[in-house]
């Protein structure tokens, strides 16, 4: 019996669980290129989004967070996912200007959808902000829903991008 005990003890040792590391957010650099236009993310206004993949040395960055999520709902992806983070725009220095260290998970932010925001590469933005009463100011002014990361339909992502719709680009 205490063979069979030592058995089971060192079988459970070996059989240890891996426990997942969520990686930290990556500071924005001024040559971080956008995941689905290769294009320099600096040069364009507006929150952008970064996810960690499992295997992944560095993050994908991506010049709008409409395109993050698009990502997301995407069924052709190389790796698990480990971490999502997308800019505050609770606390970003302006539209322009979105912060380089400002991120927060985007699974805490609230988001806005459906506003007359274009993003950094002028499709309608989807803009989140840690501070839900800033997100409704924001909607106060632009118009949108607040939404939590789960409740972002696809057709805010998915569709097709009018690019005929006059957008405002925030000050």
């Amino acid at each position: 019996m205490k063979r069979l005990v030592l058995i089971a003890l060192i079988a459970l040792a070996a059989c240890k669980e891996e426990v997942a590391v969520t990686p930290d957010p990556v500071d924005l650099t001024p040559d971080a290129l956008s995941f689905f236009c290769q294009m320099t993310i600096a040069e364009h206004g507006g929150p952008k989004g970064q996810i960690h993949l499992e295997g992944y040395p560095a993050p994908l960055f991506f010049a709008q967070v409409r395109d993050m999520v698009a990502y997301l709902k995407s069924p052709e992806r190389d790796a698990d996912i480990t971490a999502i983070y997308v800019s505050d725009m609770s606390v970003a220095p302006n539209w322009l200007q979105p912060g380089v260290s400002n991120w927060i998970a985007a699974d805490v932010a609230t988001f806005v959808v459906g506003s007359d925001v274009a993003g950094g590469m002028g499709a309608r933005e989807v803009v989140p902000f840690s501070n839900p009463d800033d997100a409704a100011s924001f909607i106060d002014q632009y118009g949108g829903t607040a939404l939590p990361l789960s409740g972002i339909p696809d057709a805010e992502v998915l569709g097709p991008v009018d690019l005929d719709l006059l957008l405002e680009t925030p000050a």
